[in-house]
């Protein structure tokens, strides 16, 4: 997503001697790929950090060969969250505000062309996970 980030990931690769990989200066929303031209789409939380995920699901099943996987890691929703929590910044940041519900994400998933589509369930996360709590130190002035 930045120049910076491009030149961290071409000094890891060589560090590590891996070769046959390539990095690429882009966004999610508009992946700077051909059609067809991928054997998978990974993502790791940056579903949940995107501002239009109907983009970015469009541009995974564009990018992908006929085939292809999509398979990624993302916070997804039972029920909607309070307008509160969607406009904390943190949670944002933790990918938790920005998430859809299981029903959002396999319409959008049908809607841009994906056929088999299911979501595996590794963890639940209770309402105390994303509540703020208080710290045990005292504010001193």
């Amino acid at each position: 997503m930045t120049e910076q980030m491009v030149a961290l990931g071409q000094a890891n690769a060589r560090e590590v001697g891996i070769s046959n990989v390539e990095f690429l200066l882009g966004n999610i929303e508009s992946i700077p790929l051909s059609d067809d031209s991928v054997d998978i789409v990974i993502s790791n939380c940056v579903i949940n950090l995107a501002g239009d995920k109907t983009a970015v699901l469009r541009e995974a099943y564009r990018v992908l060969k006929k085939g292809g996987k999509f398979a990624v890691a993302d916070i997804v929703l039972r029920d909607e969250l309070p307008e509160a929590v969607r406009r904390n910044v943190g949670l944002w940041t933790g990918c938790i505000a920005g998430a859809l519900t299981k029903e959002e994400y396999l319409s959008g998933l049908k809607d841009v062309g994906f056929q088999s589509t299911e979501i595996e369930e590794i963890r639940t996360y209770a309402s105390s996970d994303v509540t703020p709590q208080k710290s045990p130190r005292k504010n001193r002035l």
